[in-house]
């Protein structure tokens, strides 16, 4: 594995920002969806969009699973790309979106996480459930993270749902994220960012739910330390941000995935700090470590001015898909012999 950044797009800021806003996201034409909404157990609902190619639903071709990072979506530039690459590859493709960013707010009290892997999880089962096919998944950024999270908190269980999990550029360390993103540069840009679209929604869920939190509290936070202090982690079963920030991280139990698991952070990326990036002797023999020195956040362009943001997917999905083909063999294999 290996990827250099165009000689025009020098340092991780740039490599995060441009890419988002100005790189092409696929070689085809845009992704169209067809959307599917999904009532959950506890009676809300996550709505999925399935990448629309005319292709059988229950067709024995590889599934790519991808779940959106923080405030992110099917139309992020990240989730077309992977979309554009299994149009590409024949294979079928969908994005389920996390509570609350569809477009439209969820029911519940609650709202979505970086340690959401109960949620993972059964969004997992359903698709297994559903496609006959091999089954990859990969998570951008906070998608990442819970996705890992499920993988190590069920261990050899998640043979049963996914084949070969990829997370990239995750901030398993979600302090050491969670700190960087509130400083200097990244505090005046990608703070005020996701800022900007997490307090509304959070008031929408206040009215939704009157007493749900303290509403002053909400419109004096700054940043997403406060954000969480008030909002995430009381309306997820932690204490505080500390505790939400400690306990959601996916690092820590990064040895007890027993699933085909990449790991992809590059080492400039702005919001995760290359020395909070887990070693070698820090995860288990079923986790590949890729820690390219270029990439940014979620960035990864390639080409000629404006640059594209297919080289990251095309190399996740041959990972995927390496693994994927070896998991079906052997799962092939035990079913015939016992």
């Amino acid at each position: 594995m290996k990827y250099v950044a165009p000689r025009w797009l020098p340092g991780g800021q740039l490599q995060t920002i441009w890419p988002a806003l100005y790189s092409r996201r696929g070689f085809g034409a845009r992704p169209e969806y067809r959307r599917e909404r999904w009532d959950t157990p506890d009676g809300d609902f996550v709505d999925v969009d399935f990448l629309q190619d005319g292709a059988p639903a229950g067709a024995s071709r590889p599934l790519l699973v991808v779940f959106h990072g923080l405030e992110g979506s099917s139309r992020s530039h990240y989730s077309e790309a992977f979309a554009d690459l299994a149009r590409e590859r024949g294979w079928a493709c969908a994005l389920p979106h996390f509570r609350g960013c569809s477009g439209e707010i969820n029911r519940a009290p609650r709202a979505y996480h970086s340690g959401d892997h109960t949620e993972i999880g059964w969004m997992l089962q359903r698709f297994r459930a559903s496609h006959a096919g091999p089954l990859m998944a990969a998570g951008v950024s906070l998608g990442g993270n819970a996705l890992l999270r499920w993988a190590a908190e069920v261990g050899t269980d998640a043979a049963r749902s996914a084949d070969a999990v990829a997370a990239v550029c995750s901030p398993v360390d979600l302090a050491a994220g969670g700190h960087a993103i509130g400083r200097g540069f990244n505090r005046q840009i990608y703070t005020r960012m996701f800022m900007r679209s997490l307090v509304p929604k959070a008031l929408q869920k206040l009215a939704q739910h009157p007493g749900l939190f303290d509403k002053e509290a909400l419109l004096a936070a700054r940043d997403l330390y406060a954000f969480d202090n008030v909002f995430t982690a009381p309306l997820h079963g932690y204490k505080n941000t500390e505790d939400y920030w400690l306990r959601a991280s996916a690092k820590p139990l990064l040895r007890d995935i027993r699933i085909p698991a990449l790991v992809v952070n590059a080492r400039n990326d702005p919001f995760v700090p290359a020395s909070s990036l887990p070693g070698v002797n820090e995860v288990g023999p079923c986790v590949t470590l890729w820690q390219p020195a270029h990439g940014g956040h979620v960035g990864f362009a390639k080409g000629r001015l404006p640059g594209h943001v297919r080289a990251m997917p095309d190399i996740v999905g041959d990972w995927l898909a390496a693994q994927a083909d070896t998991e079906a063999v052997l799962r092939a294999s035990q079913s015939r012999h016992g």
